[in-house]
């Protein structure tokens, strides 16, 4: 790895941020009286897309945003203009994870076909609500804005071809409400919800939401490591693979993703046991095997829509073997034209032969040939044996090369080290089909009474 390219700065990364952040500060008092602050903010917008071909439409729609008197589509041009300067981020900041890594890219696959549009009433009506969210702003939301989403939602829901849409309406929804009235905020999310509120209204577009056709994957699957993602009430595992084509084509990286609603009681260990029934992966992850795929679904940006009928455990498959023999010639994914976000940047790396620091009130960091890396060890899941203690003494380490608040990081998914001068392995998902680690065990149990407690209420209301 050309770890020294990390450091290197990224020609117009800094104006593009600069840009983006000036447009969401002008959404934080709303749209519908801007002040000079805000008109500044969309000027600065149009100006960053001055020579593109979104020129013409986002002067436009800026200057009807500085009378007050933008409309529909004004709104969706402002976000699109945004959503191109977040992608132009992404694509600079692969671009230079490529330069690091050395690794092939993917093809870009063909464009969607055209199909029949779903409802779309339903979604001109999701439509104007983020508008009229966009002239109140953060500042100005209140629940009797906020809960106008809910009939929309609701008219989502049942059609699987809007589900993406309301999924991502209702959490914003729901972030809203509960940060209302926004005039008492302390703090805004400006980013995040600046983020949330231009893929939403994007989403509202005929086609915004076709995917390119799919395939398949025969093979071999060598898993690399689990990243865990916890909130309240959901919980997703999703495992970083090398994927071996059985025609003998060139390896390359996939994912595969297990998610399911959770109590906010269950925590910890508990969690596989919420995820563990839905993906056999998970089990074979743990064990430190590789699986054989039978015509799994895979789409085109890398993800397997898993189906465990398409797929059987494999012989034993070390992770650091694997990143040592197959990670360097993968090639990685693509990532679908909606999804070009730094935040969507996780790319497996392996390191070996740094030294770590670790200074009182600052990140553990790693030191490679003179250049420092920071290791995000808040990322790590508590649903494994893999701590902050065991990543700083390790020697070797799997994880994924991150970008966050203007600087790469990196998080770990696995690490070696030395225990009793022997190199053990720790894996964050260790404990993901089952352990017979004692602190594991004891984390399980405690996570089974609660779910057996749970479980026995639900039943008692379901009957009654």
């Amino acid at each position: 790895m050309r770890t020294d390219l990390l450091d290197d700065p990224v020609e117009g990364l800094d104006e593009a941020l600069t840009a983006v952040d000036a447009f969401d500060d002008a959404l934080v008092a709303g749209l519908l009286r801007p002040q000079p602050a805000q008109t500044a903010g969309l000027a600065a917008l149009a100006d960053a897309l001055a020579g593109t071909p979104l020129a013409s439409l986002v002067a436009e729609a800026a200057d009807k945003a500085m009378a007050g008197a933008a409309g529909e589509d004004h709104f969706l041009a402002l976000a699109a203009a945004r959503t191109a300067l977040m992608g132009s981020v992404h694509d600079a900041l692969t671009a230079r994870v490529a330069d690091v890594t050395g690794r092939p890219t993917e093809d870009d696959p063909p464009r969607p076909t055209g199909e029949d549009e779903p409802a779309a009433n339903v979604l001109a009506a999701a439509r104007a609500w983020l508008c009229d969210l966009a002239r109140a702003g953060w500042q100005g939301i209140d629940h009797e804005l906020v809960a106008g989403a809910a009939p929309v939602v609701s008219a989502m829901l049942p059609d699987p071809a809007l589900r993406r849409q309301a999924t991502l309406l209702d959490g914003f929804s729901a972030e809203l409400a509960a940060s209302c009235p926004g005039a008492t905020l302390e703090r805004v999310p400006v980013r995040r919800w600046a983020d949330l509120w231009a893929r939403a209204l994007l989403l509202t577009l005929p086609g915004a939401a076709r995917t390119p056709a799919g395939s398949t994957a025969t093979g071999r699957l060598l898993p690399l490591g689990v990243d865990v993602q916890e909130h309240a009430t959901a919980v997703q595992a999703q495992v970083h693979a090398v994927f071996e084509p059985a025609d003998g084509t060139a390896p390359r990286l996939v994912r595969a993703a297990v998610s399911a609603p959770k109590p906010d009681t269950v925590v910890g260990a508990g969690l596989w046991q919420l995820l563990r029934p839905r993906m056999s992966l998970l089990t074979a992850v743990s064990e430190g095997l590789a699986m054989e795929l039978d015509a799994m679904p895979v789409t085109a940006e890398g993800d397997l829509v898993w189906d465990d009928e398409r797929a059987r455990a494999g012989e034993p498959a070390d992770p650091f073997a694997t990143a040592r023999v197959a990670l360097a010639t993968a090639t990685d994914p693509v990532t679908a034209p909606l999804d070009r976000h730094p935040v969507r940047i996780a790319v497996p790396v392996l390191l070996e032969g740094y030294a770590t620091e670790h200074e009182d009130d600052g990140p553990l960091t790693f030191t490679l040939a003179g250049h420092r890396l920071a290791v995000d060890t808040d990322r790590g899941p508590a649903a494994g044996p893999l701590t902050p203690e065991a990543i700083a003494a390790s020697g070797a380490c799997l994880g994924l090369l991150r970008w966050d608040a203007g600087e790469f990081l990196l998080q770990p998914l696995a690490v070696e080290t030395t225990v009793r001068k022997k190199t053990v392995a720790v894996h964050a998902g260790a404990w993901a089909g089952g352990t017979t680690d004692k602190t594991g065990v004891r984390a399980e149990k405690a996570a089974t009474d609660t779910v057996a407690v749970l479980r026995e209420r639900a039943g008692r209301l379901l009957r009654s």
